[in-house]
């Protein structure tokens, strides 16, 4: 496997594919209507972890409480 330094090829594979969407696409794509949950956020705006800290435990409380109901435990 050598590696020539200097010297330009043509980008193939994933460099091709990346170059394309982002010459061809100028809108965001995080911002197309068909992308429903995910959202490019600026900076300084991201979501804190303690939301999914706290919607992890408020879904595992859930989870227990139902299961407690299931008879035949133990």
């Amino acid at each position: 496997m050598s590696a020539t330094v200097g010297k330009s090829s043509p980008q193939t594979g994933a460099h091709a594919v990346v170059q394309n969407a982002v010459v061809k696409n100028a809108v965001d794509p995080a911002r197309r209507p068909d992308v429903l949950l995910r959202v490019r956020r600026e900076e300084g705006h991201e979501l804190s972890a303690w939301w999914m800290i706290g919607a992890f435990v408020g879904f595992s409380a859930a989870v227990i409480l139902l299961l407690s109901f299931v008879p035949g435990g133990a």
